[in-house]
């Protein structure tokens, strides 16, 4: 009878307590946010150019390969003593672990804990979950072409054109995804996810 209210407690929880990190870091709470930081780690590769931030001179640092307007990742992050020592502008494994394990600055601000498409996807998911209480009765599940074409044919096409120009693919020039890229597409993913899969389990739970 209640299993909408406990999913939507689990998303609000979820995507709220990734954005805490931030807010403790600023406060000097290293310990606390240190904590949240690592229980997210294995949920979420938590790229600081590919991350949420607080608190900083911008709400994101996206590389300098999106040809974004913003101030590059590799432009704000020269100076801080993270990277010392080290190119920014190369694809390394070792600038994957620095990013990943960088939390930010006081210039920069601090990153959430879920990097911006998975913040997009859980948040639609929260908001397309509410938004489903009134319908439950009623509404019918996305169709399967339906749910391939917006929920998984834009996140996939703008994931994998990501991933297939870095090393070892290079199958083409470095593509780099705009954070607006990143949130339309996982806003696109956790709609259809609750359109497919929350008429089902409201059939199934009034069955049982």
């Amino acid at each position: 009878r209640r299993w909408l209210a406990i999913v939507l407690t689990f998303l609000f929880l979820y995507t709220g307590l990734s954005l805490v990190p931030p807010v403790l870091m600023r406060a000097g709470a290293e310990g606390p946010a240190n904590a949240l930081y690592t229980l997210y780690s294995p949920l979420c590769h938590q790229f600081a150019f590919r991350s949420w931030f607080l608190f900083g001179h911008q709400h994101a640092y996206p590389r300098a390969a999106a040809g974004s307007d913003l101030m590059s990742f590799e432009e704000a992050a020269a100076g801080d003593p993270h990277f010392a020592g080290m190119s920014l502008y190369d694809w390394t494994a070792d600038l994957q672990l620095k990013a990943r394990s960088f939390k930010g600055n006081e210039d920069m601000g601090y990153k959430t804990a879920l990097c911006e498409r998975d913040v997009a996807i859980y948040a639609t998911m929260l908001l397309a979950g509410l938004a489903f209480r009134p319908l439950r009765r009623r509404l019918r599940p996305a169709p399967i072409w339906l749910y391939l074409l917006l929920g998984l044919g834009p996140i996939g096409l703008d994931g994998f054109s990501q991933l297939l120009s870095y090393p070892p693919f290079e199958f083409w020039p470095v593509r780099e995804t705009l954070p607006a890229y990143r949130v339309l597409t996982g806003a696109l993913f956790g709609m259809m996810n609750v359109w497919l899969a929350f008429p089902y389990l409201e059939a199934s739970m009034q069955e049982t």
